[in-house]
């Protein structure tokens, strides 16, 4: 019963008292009633706010999670099998090539790649909004690390993120008296390591764990031998 129905009814209950066809102990009765009901409706529609504010508070709290994989792990490992992502060091000097050291801080203060950026592997997720930047302005962020396996990592992970706007310099860098020895790699020999690290890597997603039995030994049942009754000892 809604909260306009209880007040029509005592409408009518105060005018057929008025007309004194009720007694006014039937009245006050029925109202008493009619007040506890309209406690119970009260107190129900309090429950109800609370809770319909509890739902759109938890909705406009909600947050998405800042980072969700566009492409799944097989498929960025089968995509990125052609030499279309590497690049050699000769033709990095474009205005819209970003380099990108994914080696620690300390390594890239000791020496870096002229006009690189510093992002550690563990910090790439950090890092997205730059990563949004550079895809939304078309540039091309170039990675490179202390050798080419080294950037694999951070590679496949941006690019099952969705930024294929991404490339591998196929260096290696070492150091001789404190200074920065960058050399180039035959990218034959880094077509092969990254492919046999793609196909073990595409073997691994498939493989399904199951959890081994273990298998319990076998009981040892020990025989308890009877002792056999001796004969009692016969008298002359």
């Amino acid at each position: 019963m809604s909260l306009n129905d209880h007040d029509q009814l005592l409408k009518k209950l105060l005018q057929l008292k008025r007309k004194r066809k009720l007694p006014k102990e039937v009245v006050n009765y029925i109202k008493t009633l009619f007040m506890k009901e309209l406690e119970k409706i009260k107190r129900i529609s309090i429950v109800s706010i609370l809770f319909i504010l509890a739902v759109l508070i938890g909705l406009l709290t909600y947050k998405r999670p800042k980072n969700t994989y566009a492409i799944n792990t097989e498929k960025t490992l089968e995509k990125i099998t052609n030499n279309h992502f590497f690049i050699t060091l000769e033709n990095i000097n474009t205005p819209d090539y970003v380099l990108i050291d994914v080696r620690s801080q300390n390594e890239f203060e000791k020496g870096h790649l002229e006009h690189a950026i510093n992002i550690h592997t563990p910090e790439i997720l950090n890092n997205s909004a730059f990563f949004k930047e550079l895809k939304k302005s078309n540039k091309i962020a170039i990675l490179y690390g202390e050798n080419p396996q080294q950037v694999n990592i951070p590679f496949l992970f941006l690019y099952q993120l969705g930024y294929d706007n991404i490339k591998l310099l196929t260096v290696k860098n070492s150091y001789s008296q404190n200074k920065l020895i960058t050399k180039t790699c035959d990218i034959e020999k880094l077509e092969a390591d990254i492919s046999a690290f793609i196909n073990e890597s595409v073997k691994n997603s498939k493989i399904k764990v199951t959890p081994k039995k273990t298998i319990q030994p076998p009981k040892k049942i020990i025989t308890v031998q009877k002792k056999k009754k001796k004969a009692p000892e016969g008298g002359c």
